[in-house]
């Protein structure tokens, strides 16, 4: 059995790059916030079912009449969860539209300014031009630019910030009493869904306003199943430290889960977060017994001769992956385990994966159809294939 991995850049697959010559230079990924139904129930749900920690909240007690915000912590992986406290309220119109889901991919910039500034002059769209926020703690300074469909980037810079968060934000105490669970370190990617024959359209977005490089394309054969197909195509920073695979769906038989991700979200977003963690079996392990639903993967997946010849020795036994339905794929630079839950809502929308990376940069490509063959037993049940 290989030694767990502690750093996070190693965790999630970051490598060197001399920042100085990105025209959009990024320190990494910040936060992720979510627009839910009840943000009360959400910071629950993630505190006991996702191990996450509580750290702040904001709401009408600080004087933020619209929202009430709860922030989630597990390593570096910070989750904000908003609902709105009256109907005219921006997360209250999003959540009718759309459902739970992601709104925001915050990004941490060395110069929000800069960053800001070229991002305009390459055609990005303004949601916040730069301004400062600030409290007894500090001054944060941040703007934000438009994405795919109601998704933005916040652009932070926080260094002369030391509260618990963002201005205006109280520390609150862990929903969970006792040592923090920690069931993931980082956020490894977050996938968004586009609309058919826009997905390149992106790609050359995040080229042109943010500097990031394609990093693989899956098409055809690689990503179909007898039913349903897609394409992709993963864009990343220098670092590697933030990467969007962005999907769309492909002419099928039936339709995909792209397709009726778009339907039920009500157009594009973000689909999934990648975890990645340092011990994937402990996590299934504890998550399971939380309550997260998991998607099932057949026994023939790990019988498969061609799947022991080609992913060679791994940290777990086979039979220990198979016990919990984790996928396993090797590449030029190492192996990846992976597994992904059901939707973590009523709508079949948005979902997680875990990831345990050793060396693999890629995706599990190897695994794609094994995946999405799972993904389509789900949709079936819904009716929805």
């Amino acid at each position: 059995m290989t030694r767990a991995i502690e750093d996070v850049n190693e965790l999630i697959g970051a490598v060197e790059h001399d920042v100085s010559h990105d025209p959009f230079p990024l320190t990494g990924l910040d936060h992720v916030r979510f627009y839910v139904g009840n943000a009360k129930q959400a910071a629950h749900f993630y505190s006991t079912a996702f191990g996450m920690t509580l750290l702040a909240y904001r709401g009408p007690e600080q004087g933020f009449r619209d929202h009430a915000e709860y922030v989630l912590k597990s390593g570096s992986a910070v989750f904000v969860f908003a609902g709105g406290v009256h109907r005219n309220a921006e997360a209250t119109q999003h959540y009718e539209r759309h459902g739970d889901g992601i709104v925001d991919i915050a990004l941490e910039v060395p110069d929000v300014d800069t960053a800001f500034a070229f991002a305009v002059r390459q055609g990005a769209q303004v949601v916040e031009a730069p301004h400062d926020v600030e409290d007894e703690h500090g001054v944060v300074r941040q703007a934000a630019i438009a994405t795919y469909g109601e998704t933005r980037h916040t652009l932070i810079d926080r260094s002369r910030y030391s509260g618990p968060f963002l201005p205006g934000f109280v520390a609150r105490s862990p929903i969970v009493r006792g040592p923090a669970k920690r069931y993931f370190q980082a956020v490894d990617h977050v996938v968004g869904n586009v609309e058919l024959g826009r997905m390149d359209e992106w790609v050359e977005f995040y080229r042109r306003v943010m500097g990031f490089t394609n990093m693989a394309e899956f098409v055809g054969d690689d990503i179909a199943t007898e039913y349903s197909a897609l394409m992709s195509k993963v864009v990343a920073s220098g670092t590697r430290k933030v990467k969007f695979p962005l999907n769309e769906p492909a002419v099928s038989r039936k339709k995909s889960q792209i397709d009726e991700y778009l339907e039920f979200y009500g157009g594009p977003g973000a689909q999934h977060i990648a975890l990645a963690t340092n011990d994937i079996l402990r996590t299934v392990d504890e998550m399971t017994a939380a309550g997260v639903e998991f998607l099932t993967t057949p026994d023939s997946y790990y019988e498969d001769p061609e799947l022991r010849a080609r992913i060679g020795e791994v940290r777990a036994p086979i039979e220990e992956l198979k016990a919990r339905g984790i996928l396993v794929d090797r590449d030029e630079d190492g192996y990846l385990l992976q597994i992904f839950t059901k939707p973590v809502q009523d709508r079949p929308t948005v979902f997680f994966e875990l990831i345990e990376r050793h060396g693999s940069l890629g995706f599990g490509k190897g695994n794609f159809k094994a995946l999405f063959e799972a993904i389509e037993r789900e949709q079936e049940l819904r009716g929805n294939l």
